[in-house]
């Protein structure tokens, strides 16, 4: 018993080891030791004081809660141990992956793991069926966190592993099918994975967080132009900051800009968003009431407060928030090459919707961009055009709204406006011509040396807009101007956008540009089908399958027919091994040098016990009385194996399904 305990508590601590790219794998070491531990305690317990059996899965669970809370909380936490049945689970899924380790969030995965321990420990009695409620643990998992490639094959052959250790001590014979079997499951779940998008919880609508409805700062930026001294933030960098964003504006319907409801909650770590080569900064921020948190386009972590994030704009949201907070931010830099003024865009977003157009917009989106074709330097001369062709709005009055109607007096009547109608401007215009572009509100970060304290005022406030380029994300750009130069020291990217920007030629002396590259729809050669990978995997596991469950068989009916071929005395000699063989293989004890009438004391069944009796007899004749065996001796001890093999057949079919195969 305490053995095969220990194999399940081990299938259990791998089943919710497999969470690790969740939540990492060491804050998960501690509560899943600490379950286990209390799960065998309580099996050690209750086989040591006999009396407490019939309460073994109240006692393992009882344990089992009260060591978690203890490892997680620091004290008996009932409130918090219900919290973790019901909403852990919820809040993992709303927050971005590797999850901060907090308890309140992983608590779910060690429930699991105690409650697949406490119903594997009670199948034991059946242990074809002890290892399914850690299947099913390791089931969910996979639901989260689909595993490929080696750790999927590590951990496939960890959990055969416990399969084997768990069925060897039952019957030996069964070993290889448990293990088959996995490996059947594990190259379907696999093939699953690698041929299109598998399934995960967080598509669920319990992975969605509820956002609350706050002012776009968009709307804010005239009235913070009015008062352009008041001091909105600080912040002390370790590298260069050109701007900080608050917010990411792309969904336009021709009166309003909105955010994508894309928020999570930030996790512990986030990975650069993009392949090209990375550099890592950091800050420290003290930012007053608001719900937006001044924040970079690929944050990394954030400590010292606990904000939403949409991953694909880097905007910090807190939802409930008074008084000033400080916190720590770190985020990536991409590191591009120099060539961005031929860079391409990124197959990968659309333009964008831009609601009903006014009349004259689509024509001025054609003039404004040369005619030419969607790339990266057709929105430099999308920027350069409003650039040279509007003006910055100063003095007391200034143009407030982003809707058609203030972008069309912008653009036709007034050509004046502040960074809310550049901006705003700008993505339109580059939607229609068929850009993918987006609107950014934030702050230009002012004139302060690196590692010392700068201080952000009203005046800094800035909109604008964002290009998506391939292998790079979203490069910001700047019609109004003077936002490309400001801050300590221009970012690698404001450096290679400024590059770019004025390498650009006038408007009428633009080079014709090359077609972007047709990508190849080539199957024939470098990447084989992984369909046809799968199903050789398949098939090759499905042929192991059928030799493991043929071989036994068909070995024992050779040995069979080779017996049978015995004459003589060997061959009443034959017939008693076989006798022996088939009453071993129903689960009849023999040992070494146990006769026909030893075994025939030790069995129940009448019909048995007279066929090994006549058997005896024809073993006395054949070996002892000197006359040897005739071919009618040996076909009458035959002749009792037959019987017995008929009486053997009317036992329940799991008895002949193990007798068939096990090994001896």
């Amino acid at each position: 018993m305490r053995i095969r305990a220990l194999w399940v508590l081990l299938a259990a601590a791998i089943s919710g080891l497999l969470f690790a790219p969740v939540f990492g794998l060491r804050p998960l070491l501690l509560p899943i030791a600490v379950v286990l531990a209390a799960c065998y305690v309580a099996v050690e317990l209750c086989l040591r004081v006999k009396v407490l059996q019939p309460w073994r899965p109240l006692i393992t669970v009882v344990l089992g809660l009260l060591a978690l809370s203890v490892a997680m909380f620091g004290s008996v936490d009932v409130t918090a141990l219900a919290s973790g049945m019901t909403d852990s689970w919820q809040l993992t899924l709303q927050s971005t992956w590797p999850v901060r380790p907090d308890a309140e969030l992983m608590l779910f995965v060690p429930l699991l793991v105690l409650l697949a321990a406490v119903i594997g420990i009670e199948l034991l009695r059946w242990p074809a069926v002890a290892l399914l409620p850690s299947i099913a643990v390791l089931v969910l998992s996979q639901a989260f966190v689909a595993l490929s490639g080696i750790t999927a094959v590590l951990a496939a052959l960890g959990f055969a592993v416990v399969a084997a250790g768990l069925y060897m001590p039952v019957r030996p014979g069964l070993v290889l099918i448990p293990t088959v079997v996995l490996g059947l499951a594990g190259a379907a779940v696999v093939a699953l994975i690698d041929t299109g998008e598998p399934y995960s919880v967080r598509q669920s609508d319990s992975a969605q967080v509820p956002l609350p409805r706050t002012v776009s700062p968009l709307t804010e930026v005239a009235a913070r132009l009015s008062k352009p001294d008041t001091p909105v933030f600080s912040y002390t960098t370790s590298g260069p900051v050109d701007r900080w964003r608050l917010v990411v504006l792309n969904q336009f319907n021709g009166v309003t800009w909105e955010p994508e409801d894309n928020y999570r909650r930030l996790g512990s770590q986030i990975g650069p968003s993009t392949g090209a080569p990375v550099r890592e900064y950091s800050a420290k921020i003290q930012a007053p009431d608001g719900l937006w948190l001044p924040s970079q386009p690929m944050p990394a972590s954030v400590t010292g407060a606990a904000p939403l994030i949409d991953q694909t704009t880097g905007a910090l949201l807190v939802r409930e928030r008074k008084g000033a907070l400080e916190y720590d931010l770190s985020w990536w830099e991409p590191q591009a090459d120099d060539n961005l003024q031929n860079a391409a865009l990124s197959s990968a977003e659309t333009p964008g919707e831009v609601g009903e157009v006014p009349p004259g917009i689509a024509d001025l989106a054609r003039r404004a961009t040369a005619g030419e074709r969607p790339s990266f330097r057709t929105a430099l001369v999308l920027e350069q055009y409003l650039s040279r062709n509007y003006n910055v709005a100063t003095g007391a009055e200034l143009p407030t709204g982003s809707g058609w109607p203030q972008l069309r007096e912008f653009l036709l009547e007034s050509k004046r406006g502040t960074s809310e109608q550049f901006a705003a401007s700008y993505v339109a215009l580059a939607r229609i011509a068929g850009i993918p572009a987006r609107l950014a509100v934030g702050y230009r970060a002012p004139q302060t040396p690196i590692g010392t304290e700068a201080v952000v005022h009203n005046r800094d406030v800035l909109a604008w807009p964002e290009v998506a380029v391939a292998g790079i994300g979203w490069v910001p750009l700047d019609p109004v101007g003077g936002a490309a130069g400001a801050g300590p020291a221009p970012s690698r990217l404001a450096e290679i956008t400024a590059k770019a920007r004025a390498e650009l030629p006038p408007p009428n002396q633009l080079p014709e540009q090359p077609l972007p590259p047709q990508e190849r729809d080539d199957d024939s050669g470098g990447k084989l089908d992984i369909w046809f990978i799968a199903l050789v995997v398949l098939a090759a596991l499905v042929t192991l399958f059928v030799l493991a469950v043929l071989a036994i068989p068909i070995v024992k009916a050779v040995r069979t027919m080779r017996r049978k071929r015995q004459t003589g005395t060997n061959g009443v000699v034959a017939a008693w091994w076989e006798a022996r063989d088939l009453m071993r293989a129903y689960g009849t004890r023999v040992t070494p040098g146990m006769t026909a009438r030893d075994l025939a004391r030790i069995t129940a069944d009448a019909p048995i016990v007279d066929s090994l009796t006549g058997l005896a007899t024809q073993m006395d004749v054949a070996m002892w009385s000197g006359m040897g065996a005739n071919d009618s001796a040996v076909a009458e001890a035959w002749a009792s194996v037959r019987r017995i093999r008929k009486t053997l057949a009317g036992r329940p079919w799991a008895a002949r399904f193990r007798a068939v195969f096990a090994i001896r």
